[in-house]
């Protein structure tokens, strides 16, 4: 071979393992920028802090209703929790990618064999480990509840994926920003102008569904409302879609503001371009019709869709996710029955799970009362003080003869029935306050319940806990044997007093007497 020869294989070899090496030289410099990254306290505070309230809410978490968790649920809880995380990488991925300017090495670069272009790519892989980690902690976060025995309902992947596609986007933000404004005081005042933006399109469009999409993360104000997962509702696949696209979009807008040219680099910011639209367009659809009339079909026709079964003579009727609580559900009610008298202690029930579907998770509507005898409401919420206002619903059925009646309960009866839900609970007291709506023991208060509550009377509330603090036997047998007399419509609060053997209220007044 000649030399002429010899040297232009070596020179097309060099030429064909120079991307390879320049390839290898991004990652190594990625590498290096994650390290770097983790040095600012505000990211690594915000990663801590992060960390450590997601286990502090998994394993020290006391509320009941917790050991019940909805997936459908669960899975939106997972997206704030990244947030300060995200602006902490905003600020200071910013701020790495300034490095050289701020120190006057951008010349050194420019002499390097490295282009920018390609420094900006470093920068934004950056970002990856730590959306990759949070990726991790939400699927920990998911697994913990998930494994759940209480757990009901479905996850949406495409809603677990917005955290850590928030983090991604934060930090191509943060990348572009830099590169389109060179000075470290842009971040701060990024942060500012993304909210007042926020707040501006949000009042300019009246909070219109399509313009709270643009947001990352979209909360709902769903309070206590737990929906069957196929009603939900929320367009989480487009949007997830639209947040890769905006990602991708912003980052290699970022290497093309940089003096990248590539042919891939052009197409691929065009194609960004399009999921980022496409993502828009389908999650600004609204609801669907089909979605609105099962919403509705599920809230005014629920046994249309739901499953029963029967335990101990009394019928239970479920949406197909809650099947699996329908024994728990049972064994409230048995617990109560056992306490009750005469023809109520074998009554069958039907106790039929119901929500108010129609206005999805931005709504709580209320659930009228059952008028048919022999019917009770259970919601799709339970645990916690939803066990406890359960057998304050059961009871007052058992009482009374149906929901509506129940809860225009206000005479001697509101005894009987809180006794028939709280004597049989392990700490009664306790329970006798998570039902009140003031969290009180003593005094006038509202009772809850799935449906419409009943109030008691500062003398009705004395006579009950009297009656708890007594021994269980004692009580359950008296209440047994009068049960005729406690149940009789206008009976009032001295006489159930009376006839329990409990102290008599002074100057008792309940309706039976006004």
């Amino acid at each position: 071979m000649s030399l002429a020869m010899e040297t232009a294989a070596e020179s097309a070899a060099a030429h064909e393992d120079a991307p390879r090496r320049s390839w290898a030289a991004v990652l190594a410099l990625a590498r290096f920028e994650t390290r770097d990254l983790l040095r600012y306290i505000p990211v690594l505070a915000t990663l801590l802090l992060y960390v450590g309230w997601t286990a502090w809410t998994l394993f020290h978490s006391k509320d009941g209703m917790d050991a019940f968790p909805a997936l459908q649920n669960v899975d939106r809880g997972t997206q704030s929790g990244p947030l300060l995380l995200g602006i902490g990488l905003f600020v200071c991925v910013n701020r790495c990618t300034l490095r050289s300017r701020r120190r006057g090495t951008d010349r050194q670069f420019d002499v390097l064999a490295m282009e920018r272009w390609r420094r900006t790519v470093a920068h934004i892989l950056s970002i990856v480990p730590f959306a990759v980690f949070t990726a991790l902690v939400v699927l920990a976060e998911f697994a913990r509840q998930a494994l759940r025995a209480g757990a009901v309902g479905h996850a949406s992947p495409a809603e677990l994926a917005v955290g850590p596609l928030y983090v991604l986007l934060c930090g191509a933000i943060g990348v572009l920003l830099a590169r389109l404004i060179p000075t470290t005081f842009a971040a701060p005042f990024g942060v500012i102008a993304f909210v007042v933006l926020s707040l501006f399109v949000s009042e300019a469009t009246n909070d219109a569904a399509w313009s709270r999409w643009l947001s990352p993360i979209v909360s709902e104000s769903s309070g206590d409302t737990v929906l069957p997962s196929d009603l939900v509702g929320r367009p989480a696949a487009w949007h997830a879609l639209y947040l890769t696209g905006l990602f991708l979009l912003l980052a290699l807008g970022a290497v093309l503001v940089s003096g990248g040219r590539e042919l891939w680099l052009k197409a691929g910011t065009a194609g960004a371009l399009a999921l980022t639209l496409a993502g828009v367009v389908g999650q600004s659809g609204g609801v669907s019709p089909e979605l609105a009339a099962a919403r509705a079909r599920a809230t005014v026709s629920p046994q249309k869709e739901q499953s029963c079964v029967t335990r101990g003579g009394s019928t239970y009727c479920a949406f197909p996710e809650w099947t699996g609580h329908t024994g728990t559900w049972a064994g409230v009610v048995d617990r109560v029955q056992s306490l009750a008298g005469g023809t109520a202690a074998r009554q069958p029930l039907l106790v039929r799970q119901r929500v108010d579907a129609r206005y999805g998770l931005s709504g709580e509507g209320a659930i009228e009362p059952f008028t048919a005898p022999d019917q009770v409401t259970v919601g799709t919420r339970w645990g916690g003080n939803r066990i406890p206002e359960f057998a304050v619903g059961v009871a007052s059925v058992l009482v009374a003869g149906s929901e509506s009646k129940g809860s225009d309960l206000c005479d001697g009866r509101v005894v009987t029935t809180m006794w028939l839900a709280l004597g049989g609970a392990s700490h009664p007291l306790g329970e006798l306050r998570n039902v009140r709506i003031d969290d009180s023991v003593t005094g006038s208060a509202y009772v809850l319940a799935p449906t419409s509550g009943l109030s008691m009377s500062a003398e009705q509330t004395d006579v009950v806990r009297e009656l708890l603090g007594r021994p269980r036997g004692e009580v359950t047998a008296a209440v047994q044997r009068h049960w005729a007399e406690l149940t009789a419509s206008g009976v009032s609060t001295t006489q159930v007093a009376k006839v329990l053997g409990a102290e008599v209220p002074k100057g008792a007044k309940d309706c039976a007497e006004e």
